[in-house]
């Protein structure tokens, strides 16, 4: 199906836009430097698009139809979108909206503190922010970028590295003192919370702490905000991305289980709609995060 079957171009929504205001086509072909019979072919041709009269002729003037006045309102409000973006680029060509979709709990701890920073430095960027766990195609849900967690691979976008991952076992004081965690094996003893987007974390874990085969049952979260509450009263062991959850180390609602730092196998990385690189908001936004990741962590590939 022909997507553009029914746009009409542009000239005959301008000529229409005129006829509905002035109300007689003499007055629009004058607003438009053109002639009167061109102006009249050009409603003509508009109303064979959209299949319906849009005016009532009279002899000295034109009337919208029912059907004129609504189509004459939604085409003026396009019209003045149409223009007003067009004084917004021209009085700021790195200006516009962008969307980017962002992993909950990294991006309300991490990201969002530092946005205002973004948005100071870029005044004519409109900022949406959406939230997604799994990656998406960008394209097709309307974002330019997401934050990506996991190995270097996102359908149909370009990947900027952004920095790895050191996590911990965390848990309550009082679950800590009730199991008397020693060592890694210790940990099988108690209950373990999983994130249900990293499934295989515990076991990748087990096997970097050379726990080979390690039984990881357990209960499943599906957020880390969820999980780390869960941690904190003590219905079991999260295994936590340290950057994240410092506040609740240093308040003491969380302790490590075992004083064990370990690397992710997965990466943080943005991802961006490879048919949007060029887009100067997005591209202030892939300069400006990868220097927040630069400053934060200091693991930027040069």
């Amino acid at each position: 199906m022909n997507s553009r079957k029914y746009l009409p171009p542009m000239s005959l929504l301008i000529a229409f836009e005129s006829c509905s205001r002035l109300h007689k086509f003499t007055a629009a072909a004058n607003e438009l430097s053109l002639t009167q019979s061109a102006v009249s072919r050009q409603i003509r041709a508009l109303e064979e698009i959209v299949g319906a009269e849009l005016f009532v002729r009279e002899r000295q003037a034109v009337r919208l139809t029912p059907v004129g006045e609504v189509y004459a309102d939604e085409v003026r409000q396009a019209l003045n979108s149409i223009y007003n973006s067009t004084l917004r680029i021209r009085a700021n060509p790195g200006s516009g909206m962008l969307t980017v979709a962002i992993l909950p709990t990294m991006g309300s701890r991490w990201l969002a503190p530092l946005l205002p920073g973004f948005v100071q430095q870029n005044p004519g960027v409109t900022l949406n922010l959406v939230t997604r766990l799994a990656p998406i195609n960008l394209d097709a849900d309307g974002v330019h970028a997401a934050i990506h967690f996991g190995p270097p691979e996102y359908p149909r976008a370009n990947i900027d590295f952004l920095f790895d991952e050191m996590v911990f076992p965390a848990c309550s004081k009082a679950l800590k003192e009730q199991y008397g965690f020693t060592c890694a094996r210790d940990l099988l003893k108690a209950p373990l919370l999983h994130l249900a987007s990293r499934p295989h974390a515990w076991e990748q874990w087990f096997e970097s702490q050379g726990v080979e085969k390690a039984e990881v049952s357990g209960i499943t979260i599906d957020q880390f905000a969820t999980a780390t509450q869960a941690a904190s009263a003590g219905l079991g062991v999260a295994l936590l991305p340290e950057f994240l959850f410092l506040k609740e180390l240093e308040r003491g609602e969380l302790v490590a289980a075992i004083d064990v730092r370990s690397r992710s196998q997965g990466k943080y990385y943005l991802a961006c709609s490879s048919t949007k690189t060029w887009y100067p908001p997005l591209a202030a936004f892939r300069k400006w995060i990868k220097e927040q990741a630069t400053n934060s962590f200091g693991n930027i590939p040069t």
